[in-house]
């Protein structure tokens, strides 16, 4: 089989999509490529979100629906269930970001319990997933990773925290579905990277349960994973990891100029593609005791890991090994690689509105920062208009 074909397949990597849906595809990407009309979109958003201006019915029509599964979960099962037929399974992930208080932290881990609840019922989802900051203050974090001593208080918040983290990691195991914590900027990372190496010692007993996530554009995390790896030998307990590049790359440089210190991030975009593929070799090669989700939208990247598994003679449907990338992006890897019997996740965001809106504005604002990602998405959605046409 030439590998270097699989993902060129459009009439695969589009076959969910109506006509309607194509032009819709085609007509955010082409906007999303124009840098200018994305800062303007932005901030006009932002204001009219502020201003309490009637504009979510023209949200949700357009961006909100090609990068979101719906308002809540129920919302997101018509997605989940097409998206299923064609092999390819869901990640629900509830994308409110931003909250402070404690309610809305409990409300986010019941959340996540719900969602558990849901894969156990339903084949398609097979993995649950949250952001550390979702069930605590940044601050806290922040705090724990300067190395600098809690308040009795704010001791008090943090128990809190891990009472949260311990209770979805508990349940998880339970119900034997996975669940990814993700990663977050690098100066309250060490704080959540600990929190989750505990609740791995304690739920990764028989096989990966709780996944941690390597952002490898941080020059840093292979040395990290190497050392988890020695901690897990030692520990006799497994370990997960979500793989993928990072998402806050120009807050992390503005940051270290600003106060002066070494960017954690890698000098170049190649050091970081190295530097993941690097982590996706290692993974590879201790698969005894390890589980990968490779959260990548990089072709070369997908191909690798193919190849890496080719040659160790594992079974395209390993159920060591994941393929993931978001929910409207990337469908020529998600479907493709799916149809050849890939293990392959979609992330669903999911939430209210305007609740959603921070991190749609930032998948827009990434779209446009990553080179050649939306010419690419484009390119394809052209070139299956035109196969459409001649039908």
């Amino acid at each position: 089989m030439n590998t270097d074909l699989i993902f060129d397949n459009t009439d695969v990597a589009f076959s969910l999509k109506t006509d309607s849906e194509l032009e819709r595809a085609y007509f955010l990407f082409k906007m999303i490529s124009i840098e200018p009309l994305v800062r303007i979109g932005t901030a006009a958003t932002n204001f009219a979100i502020k201003a309490n201006l009637p504009i979510e019915g023209l949200i949700r029509s357009t961006v909100f629906d090609h990068f979101c599964g719906g308002v809540n979960e129920e919302d997101c099962l018509s997605v989940i269930d097409r998206m299923y037929q064609k092999g390819v399974s869901s990640v629900l992930d509830y994308s409110v970001e931003g909250k402070e208080s404690e309610q809305e932290f409990d409300s986010a881990k019941d959340k996540v319990l719900k969602i558990i609840d849901f894969a156990r019922e339903i084949d398609a989802i097979p993995i649950a997933v949250f952001k550390p900051t979702g069930f605590g203050r940044f601050y806290l974090y922040e705090k724990i990773t300067k190395g600098d001593k809690l308040t009795n208080e704010e001791q008090d918040e943090w128990n809190k925290v891990i009472e949260r983290f311990d209770v979805v990691c508990k349940k998880a195991k339970e119900n034997d579905v996975a669940v990814l914590i993700d990663g977050e900027e690098s100066w309250m990372q060490d704080a959540a990277d600990a929190l989750v190496t505990q609740m791995m010692q304690k739920y990764n007993t028989e096989k990966p349960i709780v996944y941690n996530t390597l952002q490898l554009y941080r020059h840093d995390r292979l040395d990290f994973l190497k050392k988890e790896h020695d901690k897990a030998k030692d520990g006799k307990y497994f370990l997960g990891y979500k793989l993928v590049r990072g998402a806050y790359m120009e807050k992390e440089n503005e940051r270290a100029t600003e106060k002066g210190y070494q960017s954690p991030i890698c000098g170049s975009k190649a050091l970081t593609d190295e530097n993941f593929n690097k982590g996706l070799q290692y993974m590879i090669d201790n698969l005894d005791c390890m589980s990968i989700f490779a959260g990548t939208h990089n072709e070369d990247s997908s191909y690798l890991l193919i190849k890496l598994m080719n040659e160790k003679g594992l079974l395209n449907n390993d159920p060591r090994i994941w393929f993931g990338q978001l929910y409207g992006m990337s469908d020529h890897i998600s479907f493709n690689l799916a149809n050849l019997g890939y293990n392959v996740a979609k992330y669903i965001p999911f939430g209210p509105v305007k609740d959603v809106m921070p991190y749609l504005i930032r998948r827009a604002e990434e779209n446009t920062s990553v080179a050649g990602q939306t010419g690419r998405e484009l390119a394809l959605l052209t070139r299956e208009k035109k196969r459409r046409k001649k039908l």
